[in-house]
């Protein structure tokens, strides 16, 4: 009889399934979504999915490659985060973008922290808020039906009304967004395969949902909406929430491992969601909230790691039962903190120093971008030179007394090419806009005819309050001699009425205002200007 034993490290009970296996099963899972992601977006979603996946595959090759590692693309693991970092992008972002999204997810996010099993956050979630910093304008543009147009969430953040939202359609894909969080119904039929499959476990997306569910309700009815299940339906079926709960809040190597870690972290999700959602500049917030949680999860699993069997006990014999775990933990805490100290002391001299390197350039630039804003808004102008007499703190009172929440960054002159003054071209910081300030420049002639706007800075949402940078919004403006505008919903009739856009009154509003108050402050000028002359000829007399 062999007594041998054999003698190997835990774990000793091992899951049948491979990594590949769960892998694959993602993939099936996710097929539904991505199949009517290419039916509702056509050839631009297909394009961009082969890219995505292509792109990441080849990416991880290269890498590991390059590093002399073992080549791990066969486990799948890099085609699933090819297609999710495809469905999260919007059908209309260039090629270019989608492949440099994908080296991001492997290279930066993935293989710099050891490859599949060391990442600290979703690689794809990474790449998409990488790109969504980098290039908020196009990860932000939606077109359906081959008109750019905002989603059914951006919508009702805007306007707080759902008489546009149609929920039926948000439930089964019929609306814009990025190519994968359009239809809930497919993305439900993948949870449910996963589920099935036991490759998820519902805690972390049932409470994630349920958590936001709760505070959106309990919002509704704080706003006065009341009990409005409307309203909560429309932000189930909006955005990436379903897609971000079951696919990537799951994901194995960024999500805690104890059952009470998984129900903190599902509960920790759903707060930020909100918060992002109902507070936040953006209309979306799960991507964030993904990542934000996911740099959480040693310390969810650090409080919620369960007691060891028969812990203490041997302890307990010598007369300790908690010092030495308490000494090992102060020292542990310690460590992290310095290390923490540390890495943030480097970073900081970083970007200081890359500060420092592209000062210069990016005022190069800014000044360049003011320049050609002054042309557009005074095309006739030989030259523009600073305005002597420009005196901010006046200027703020000025604008404070005709009760406009606005700055008068700049003011220069717009002379001809014989020195004659044309008029002024004022740059004014509007507060009022939806997601953050608006800067623009405006041309006022000498007798207070409004020449024109070119926007400096305006960030608002995609298809909604960014409508307001287009030619057809902007020219409502020029060539009108108004002492002041007012938008309209009905039509303009006369010069002083502007067209609001439609589903962002509070951008149309803060562009009016802002151009009001360069209105105000030429008057005051001009108003100087005639009564220093007026008492000069008085004295000539």
């Amino acid at each position: 009889m062999d007594n041998t034993f054999k003698i190997s490290s835990s774990p000793h009970v091992r899951d049948k399934r491979s990594t590949q296996s769960i892998m694959l099963d993602v993939i099936i899972a996710l097929l539904p979504a991505t199949v009517f992601g290419i039916i509702n977006f056509e050839l631009n979603a297909m394009i961009l999915i082969l890219t995505c996946v292509v792109s990441c595959v080849l990416f991880e090759w290269l890498y590991q490659k390059m590093m002399n590692r073992k080549v791990t693309i066969s486990d799948l693991s890099a085609v699933v985060t090819g297609l999710l970092l495809a469905l999260n992008l919007s059908p209309d972002v260039p090629v270019w973008m989608a492949i440099l999204g994908s080296a991001f997810a492997i290279i930066i996010v993935k293989q710099l922290f050891g490859g599949l099993g060391f990442n600290f956050m979703n690689p794809a979630l990474g790449a998409r808020c990488f790109l969504l910093i980098s290039f908020a304008g196009r990860m932000t543009s939606f077109s359906y039906d081959g008109v750019t147009t905002a989603t059914p969430l951006a919508v009702l953040k805007n306007t707080g009304d759902l008489a546009n939202v149609n929920v039926l359609n948000m439930f089964l894909g019929n609306i814009p967004g990025t190519i994968g969080e359009t239809s809930v119904v497919c993305l439900l039929v993948g949870a449910a395969y996963l589920l099935i499959r036991r490759v998820i476990k519902p805690v972390i997306p049932f409470t994630y949902i349920g958590t936001f569910a709760v505070l959106i309700m309990i919002y509704a009815v704080a706003s006065g909406r009341g009990f409005d299940l409307t309203f909560l339906a429309a932000h189930l079926c909006g955005g990436g929430l379903m897609l971000g709960a079951f696919f990537m809040a799951t994901d194995y190597v960024t999500s805690p491992i104890t059952p009470a870690g998984k129900a903190l972290f599902g509960v920790i999700l759903g707060i930020l969601t909100f918060c992002f959602r109902i507070y936040g500049g953006s209309a979306e917030g799960v991507s964030y909230a993904i990542i934000f949680s996911n740099l959480l999860v040693p310390l969810i699993e650090r409080w919620t790691q369960p007691k060891s069997f028969g812990e203490g006990a041997e302890l307990a014999a010598q007369g300790d039962t908690a010092g030495t775990k308490s000494k090992m933990d102060t020292k542990s805490i310690v460590i992290a903190t310095i290390a923490i100290m540390i890495i943030t002391v480097i970073a900081g001299f970083a970007l200081a120093y890359v500060y420092k390197i592209t000062k210069d350039p990016i005022a190069v630039t800014e000044q360049k971008a003011k320049e050609e804003a002054y042309k557009a808004v005074f095309d006739d102008a030989d030259s523009f030179d600073s305005y002597a007499d420009f005196d901010a703190d006046a200027a703020a009172k000025i604008l404070s007394d005709a009760g406009y929440n606005a700055d008068i960054d700049e003011i220069v002159e717009a002379k001809g090419s014989d020195g004659s003054a044309l008029g002024y071209v004022v740059t004014v910081t509007s507060h009022e806009a939806y997601s953050g300030d608006l800067q623009l420049a405006m041309g006022v002639r000498a007798d207070g005819t409004t020449n024109g706007i070119s926007f400096l800075s305006l960030s608002e949402t995609a298809g909604l309050g960014m409508e307001a940078d287009t030619d057809s919004f902007k020219a409502q403006f020029a060539g009108k001699k108004v002492d002041k505008f007012q938008y309209t919903k009905s039509g303009a009739t006369v010069d002083e009425e502007i067209d609001a856009l439609s589903g962002a009154t509070i951008t149309t509003n803060a562009v009016t205002n802002a151009v009001n108050a360069g209105l105000e402050y030429v008057k005051s000028i001009n108003g100087d200007a005639a009564d220093s002359s007026a008492a000069s000829n008085g004295g000539d007399k």
